[in-house]
């Protein structure tokens, strides 16, 4: 199964819940964090290093795993870092899994959505099952 890791509490309530489920059912968990540099969004700032960019978002994608897991990843667990839209690049991914994981809203969004734009996405257009996880303390629950 796939998940979709932003660093947002609800990305990582998916990635918990996933690791879970993949233990209960013997599956297997691909951990997805996307990054992008802000030329793709057409920022026209200084000059952008796409390395920097790179490194800073792998150092961050490992943080993020150790947040959720503090001991080390489990077993099975593998890591896909990779640049695009978050939702294209989940869609993307889909197409090969038998689950698509989710937070139910990521780093942007409205506080008032039911779903993020991201999540909202995915649920319309992935090409298996999506599962849309609220984050573990959300009082909307």
């Amino acid at each position: 199964m796939v998940v979709g890791v932003d660093g947002s509490p609800s990305s990582y309530a998916a990635l918990r819940w996933a690791d879970r489920y993949a233990r209960g059912v013997g599956g297997a968990v691909e951990a997805v964090c996307v990054w992008d540099t802000p030329s793709s969004r057409g920022w026209s700032g200084p000059a952008i290093d796409p390395e920097f960019d790179l490194g800073q978002a792998r150092e961050r994608f490992t943080q993020e795993l150790h947040a959720v897991f503090p001991d080390g990843p489990p077993a099975g667990l593998t890591e896909h870092l990779v640049e695009g839209d978050p939702s294209e690049v989940l869609i993307r991914a889909s197409e090969g899994a038998a689950l698509l994981v989710v937070g139910r809203r990521g780093r942007g969004g409205f506080a008032r959505a039911v779903l993020g734009s991201v999540s909202q996405r995915c649920a319309q257009h992935a090409a298996c099952p999506v599962v849309v996880v609220r984050q573990e303390d959300d009082p909307a629950r």
